[in-house]
């Protein structure tokens, strides 16, 4: 099943001049945002990104940056472990 969050609202930046193409975006990435073409990183479906970091604290150039534990990503992992419905704190009641 493919995860999906909101549209258009992650963190996650890339900048495709510092990669080196080690691929370990691609090899630590929970929901496959990224993928390797001709030696380099790219992001294939930025929107599943759920913000866990794993990418940005595995680039060895810095070529990812991402607030992870933010928004409501966050709240939806937090809302597994708890049980609880998840908020956010950016809408009345609930999450985004």
């Amino acid at each position: 099943m493919k995860h999906r969050y909101l549209k258009n609202v992650v963190t996650l930046s890339y900048t495709a001049g510092k990669c080196i193409g080690c691929g370990r975006c691609v090899e630590v990435c929970p929901h496959g945002v990224f993928d390797s073409d001709e030696g380099k990183a790219k992001i294939k479906d930025r929107d599943s990104c759920m913000e866990c970091g794993a990418c940005a604290l595995n680039c060895p150039v810095n070529a990812i940056q991402v607030n992870a534990g933010v928004g409501c990503a966050a709240a939806i992992i937090l809302s597994w472990f708890t049980g609880k419905e998840p908020t956010c704190d950016c809408g009345e009641g609930g999450c985004c």
